[in-house]
């Protein structure tokens, strides 16, 4: 628990967030109007005390009017090629260490760093767990998953897929998704994210 909360504190998520907040002279409750989401979430977010899935990173960028790639990139980086090593992935848990029971995904973002992108890559560790509607989420943009490891149920609006290793699917993330890995083993996917809000 305690390394998960020292990768989030690397990443600055929060921090980054008041940052901009604050330069667009925006208080909580008017991020909380142009986001939908409470002043009490997005105050424990900028402290860092819960870790926002995507879908609200993409709602919050979109009302700070910045792409997505701010979130996961370091100060003064601009490289044209970025080389991220296996060991320099940062990890990305989907929602709050508290949830209750834990939602079973882990992203790495493939791409931290990286200004300006068009889309973020991502690795992702699904583990077995019994589905739920919760684990449903839309956003505007599109999604490009590759099945590396396991087999992985795919919820898609009212469609249920099974994905096992080499099958890959492409959709409209503005549907409700969502996975749970299946069988005896954790899966790993390489999921790619493009939303014209990035």
């Amino acid at each position: 628990m305690e390394n998960i909360r020292e990768e989030v504190k690397e990443l600055c998520i929060g921090l980054k967030i008041r940052r901009l907040r604050q330069e667009r002279r925006l208080t909580l409750q008017s991020l909380s109007d142009a986001t939908g989401l409470s002043k009490p979430l997005l105050s424990q977010i900028e402290n860092d005390q819960v870790i926002p899935p995507i879908a609200t990173l993409l709602r919050i960028s979109k009302a700070l009017k910045v792409g997505l790639h701010t979130f996961f990139q370091e100060d003064d980086h601009a490289e044209k090629c970025l080389l991220v090593r296996a060991e320099g992935r940062h990890e990305l848990r989907r929602r709050s260490l508290a949830d209750t029971p834990p939602v079973p995904y882990t992203y790495h973002s493939l791409a931290y760093g990286k200004r300006n992108k068009n889309m973020e890559p991502f690795l992702v560790e699904f583990q077995i767990d019994e589905w739920r509607e919760e684990l449903q989420v839309s956003h505007e943009g599109e999604e490009f998953l590759f099945l590396l490891e396991g087999s992985l149920e795919m919820h898609f609006g009212e469609q249920v897929m099974t994905l096992n290793p080499g099958d890959s699917v492409y959709y409209e993330s503005t549907e409700p998704h969502g996975f749970v890995a299946r069988g005896s083993q954790p899966a790993r996917a390489l999921a790619v994210l493009f939303s014209h809000e990035f």
